[in-house]
């Protein structure tokens, strides 16, 4: 073989081994470091969204009268409930019966709560004389003072009835005359010839 080929062949497997080295160099298997684990859980925005502050309502105005220590117009926040309207007015007299009064029901603003309905105080103001009920001698019940139970003892009116005269007041601003009680939902032309000598508004 000729010096100049035997060079070129020297060259080539040169070049052959290097090129071999390198590929065996970059594919030798390597140490793989394995992900640490996560003990503590980043903080989230969830701590803020359990306190959550309510929207600015405005608080319910309603006047409390009866056999309650302190009696008179009391302004709470809103969403709060007969039981919370007991408490602002200094809580039942003694030998008060709460029985026919549900201490759980949500208040309305302009709401008027008698406690003690089975035995009202004397000089009691006429606005309350719903609580005597009908037949009681104490006059007609007031469409615009009468609690959901006061309504409820008129002939016909049960508590979704009483409900929904309720709701009506609280919708229209009140009611303007005893004819305005044809307007709520349940009450027809018999049912009204009942209640028309009964109420006022």
């Amino acid at each position: 073989m000729e010096a100049r080929t035997v060079v070129a062949l020297a060259v080539v497997l040169a070049v052959a081994a290097v090129v071999a080295g390198r590929y065996f160099w970059v594919g030798r298997p390597e140490p793989v470091r394995a992900p640490e684990l996560v003990t503590e859980a980043a903080p989230t925005a969830a701590g803020p969204a359990t306190r959550r502050t309510p929207a600015g309502a405005p608080p319910v105005v309603v006047d409390v009268s009866g056999t309650v220590r302190r009696p008179g117009v009391l302004r709470l926040p809103a969403g709060s409930r007969v039981a919370d309207a007991l408490r602002a007015a200094g809580g039942a007299r003694p030998g008060t019966d709460l029985t026919g009064l549900n201490r759980a029901r949500v208040l309305m603003d302009g709401e008027h709560v008698v406690v003690g309905v089975a035995a009202p105080p004397p000089g009691l103001a006429s606005g309350t004389s719903a609580a005597a009920g009908p037949g009681g001698g104490a006059g007609p019940v007031s469409l615009n003072s009468a609690t959901v139970e006061q309504l409820d003892t008129l002939p016909g009116v049960g508590p979704v009835l009483a409900r929904h005269i309720v709701d009506y007041r609280t919708g229209h601003g009140g009611f303007r005359s005893v004819d305005e009680l044809r307007e709520v939902d349940g009450i027809g032309e018999r049912r009204f010839a009942d209640l028309q000598p009964l109420v006022q508004p």
